[in-house]
């Protein structure tokens, strides 16, 4: 437990963990990408979709864009990693577990940038229940990509399970901040801040 605790604290209170199965293609938001490619630089595309995220309220807007974020993080550049990448998604489909994790662990040697190897074994850590495992690919995942919203849902679950409410409400509060409009983490923190504020009493 401590070590989860100074996990989060060295990362100076960035989080992040995705517990969300790996996404499916998003054909039409991969053909508006590749347009947008034509003129931007991935890190300009995604500084662009989070300044919008960021200001969307309406959420069925927001949640669009956060598929487009999420289709420019699952391109690596790579042919073979996007490969590997599809295989260990079958893989985890099928509950081949430890066939998953070795082609991660494939994917994180070829192209140890590339946020979303970390993270899709961050996720499979977490499913199978190896939160310690889990918590260690997160700080590679905020090294890469301090933004990923994703992963802070993870985390927040992490640290909640763990007892540590308040960590879990920072968790969400920083999710709100790149997501705002996101209606299952506004009703996840008005719930902590329920219960805190009850423990307090």
């Amino acid at each position: 437990m401590a070590k989860l605790m100074s996990s989060f604290l060295i990362l100076g209170g960035m989080l992040a963990l995705s517990i969300a199965s790996p996404l499916p293609a998003f054909a039409a938001d991969a053909a508006q990408a590749s347009v947008a490619s034509e003129t931007t630089t991935p890190k300009q595309r995604l500084d662009t979709l989070f300044a919008e995220l960021k200001r969307e309220r309406d959420q069925d807007k927001a949640r669009e864009i956060s598929n487009r974020i999420r289709v420019e993080w699952q391109d690596s550049g790579s042919a073979t990693v996007n490969l590997l990448m599809q295989w260990a998604s079958k893989a985890v489909e099928t509950n081949r577990q430890a066939t998953a994790l070795d082609i991660f662990d494939q994917v994180i040697t070829l192209s140890p940038h590339y946020v979303e190897g970390w993270n899709q074994r961050a996720t499979l850590h977490y499913q199978m229940g190896n939160y310690r495992k889990s918590m260690s690919d997160i700080n590679q995942v905020l090294a890469i990509e301090p933004r990923h919203f994703g992963a802070l849902a993870g985390m927040a679950a992490i640290l909640t399970s763990s007892g540590q409410d308040e960590l879990a409400l920072r968790a969400w509060e920083q999710f709100l901040d790149i997501y705002p409009a996101d209606r299952k983490a506004q009703e996840q923190l008005g719930e902590l801040e329920e219960k805190l504020a009850g423990n307090r009493t």
